[in-house]
């Protein structure tokens, strides 16, 4: 897009974001402002995955997405001011370094925040936040602002810009990059672990006003995408009567290490061999704390992936005592392995 037409469109939001705060009626068409059309306006990455339509989690809460009872729509960015707005005195003015502040990103971002402190307790930052990098280092405008398109997901091709090929065109020669080459994506073998949301409680949200969950990690799921393998998260809700919800979907958690993993930590483990008979334990209670299986697991359709569903009352969590089997959606245009690759990771392998 030409200098004059992103100049354009910025400064048409600055004035409808101006004569708004002065109670004026503004109706911007998206053809003249594209960031109207980006995801962090719509917030339709969201909207696409709880769509019944699309398998999601409506089908049980039968309340649309765009609905008074739910709070999800609050979370797009209306305007410039949210990431571009800064304070000098009783001045206020727009600047593209508020913006580069990694923590506006991160005021949103809260899976990443929670998984950035992670890795930084553990000593084990991620390799590119270890060199100081920030969110704007990968992610451009584009990412940030759209480009006019309107995107259902940003899993959608040509969301997102940010890839690892992007400043790492090339590998260095390996057993594992050549075995893998075509056939893994480079988070499937880089991402260290993800953070996944667990019992997101629905009636909380509804009736409170509030989102609560538990957060666990030290896993990282598998998943084809775009006809590669590639890192993938969970996430399970409990909807009203004790309804059940079990989603899978790509994800770069931006929890990267340097060196691959070995061949061992994904072939032949006993996380497969569970995979293999058709029955993964992923969450269970000890102590009455929810813990999770650690490690590299396959997602692959026909596989029971068993989990602790719990209600919530008065601050706390309480085991719902048989659960009905959950609703499954695959989400973020991410297709569950199939037999065939499963019992290749089957096959124990040394590096």
């Amino acid at each position: 897009m030409k200098r004059e037409a992103i100049f354009f469109s910025l400064f048409t939001v600055f004035i409808s974001t101006l004569l708004a705060g002065r109670g004026y009626a503004v109706d911007i068409k998206k053809e003249d402002c594209f960031y109207l059309s980006s995801l962090h306006y719509t917030t339709k990455g969201m909207a696409y995955w709880y769509d019944k339509a699309n398998g999601g989690l409506e089908t049980l809460t039968g309340i649309p997405y765009a609905s008074e009872n739910l709070d999800c729509i609050n979370c797009h960015v209306k305007s410039c001011d949210v990431c571009h707005k800064t304070i000098s005195g009783d001045a206020m003015a727009y600047s593209v370094n508020a913006a580069r502040n990694q923590d506006i990103c991160l005021n949103c971002h809260k899976r990443e925040k929670t998984i950035m402190k992670i890795d930084q307790d553990a000593n084990r930052l991620d390799v590119h936040a270890g060199k100081g990098m920030i969110c704007v280092d990968c992610h451009s405008g584009k990412d940030i602002h759209g480009d006019g398109q309107e995107y259902h997901s940003m899993k959608q091709p040509g969301a997102i810009t940010a890839k690892c090929e992007r400043c790492h065109p090339s590998v260095p020669e390996s057993i594992s990059h050549r075995v893998h080459e075509g056939k893994l994506d480079c988070k499937a073998c880089h991402v260290q672990h993800v953070v996944s949301c667990q019992n997101c409680h629905f009636e909380t949200i509804v009736n409170e006003r509030k989102r609560v969950d538990i957060k666990v990690s030290g896993w990282v799921f598998l998943m084809n995408y775009e006809g590669k393998v590639t890192s993938a998260n969970t996430q399970t809700f409990v909807a009203p009567g004790d309804k059940t919800f079990l989603l899978f979907a790509p994800q770069n958690s931006h929890s990267i290490m340097r060196g691959g993993r070995t061949c061992g930590e994904c072939h032949g483990t006993d996380i497969v061999r569970q995979a293999l008979g058709a029955k993964v334990k992923l969450t269970w209670l000890e102590n009455n704390e929810l813990r999770n299986l650690k490690g590299v697991i396959p997602v692959v359709e026909g596989v029971s992936y068993d989990c602790v569903y719990q209600n919530y009352k008065d601050g706390k969590w309480f085991p719902i005592d048989s659960p009905p089997p959950p609703m499954i959606q695959y989400s973020g245009y991410g297709k569950p392995l199939t037999k065939e690759q499963l019992k290749r990771m089957a096959v124990p392998m040394q590096k």
